[in-house]
C-alpha cells in the first residue's frame, strides 16, 4: 500500500522523510514553501495533489466538516506532546493497521491510547455553524 502524504508544520520534517523509508510519497510544507500558508491552502493543495495531510493542528477536522468535504483525508494527532519517535511508532501501527482504502475519505484520530476513523464528509457542529455564521456577517 502507498499512500501520498504532506506532512504538516507542527510534525517533523524527520516524519516526512521516514515514511518515503517506507515506500510513501511523502513531503513536508516546509519543502512546498507551504510553511506560513493558512490551513485552507494546505487543505486545497492536499487535495488537488490527492495527499492525505498529517498534523497535530485541531483545526483541520472543522474546516473538513464545514466544508462538508470528502477529500483530502487527513491522520490528526491529539493530545499534543507527541516526540518525532512516539508519532513514527503509532504512524508504523496505522500503516500496518489499515489499508490505503481505510485511509481514503477519512478522518483518523490519533490519541495515545486509541486510534479513530470517521468517513468523510463529516457534519459540522451545530456551535461550529453557529460560530462560523456570526463571522460572517
Amino acid at each position: 500500500m502507498t499512500v501520498r502524504f504532506l506532512v504538516d508544520m507542527p510534525l517533523s520534517p524527520g516524519l516526512a522523510a521516514w515514511l518515503g523509508t517506507q515506500g510513501h510519497d511523502a513531503v513536508h510544507a516546509a519543502e512546498l514553501g507551504l510553511n506560513r500558508a493558512p490551513d485552507i491552502d494546505i487543505l486545497a493543495f492536499a487535495k488537488q495533489e490527492r495527499r492525505t495531510i498529517v498534523t497535530a493542528d485541531l483545526d483541520y477536522p472543522r474546516l473538513l466538516a464545514l466544508a462538508r468535504a470528502t477529500d483530502p483525508s487527513l491522520i490528526l494527532f491529539r493530545d499534543g506532546d507527541w516526540t518525532d519517535a512516539d508519532i513514527i511508532v503509532r504512524m508504523g501501527e496505522i500503516l500496518r493497521a489499515l489499508t490505503a482504502a481505510d485511509i481514503a475519505q477519512s478522518i483518523i484520530v490519533v490519541d495515545r491510547d486509541r486510534v479513530r476513523r470517521r468517513r468523510l464528509p463529516i457534519s459540522p457542529r451545530a456551535d461550529d455553524r453557529n460560530r462560523d455564521s456570526r463571522l460572517r456577517r
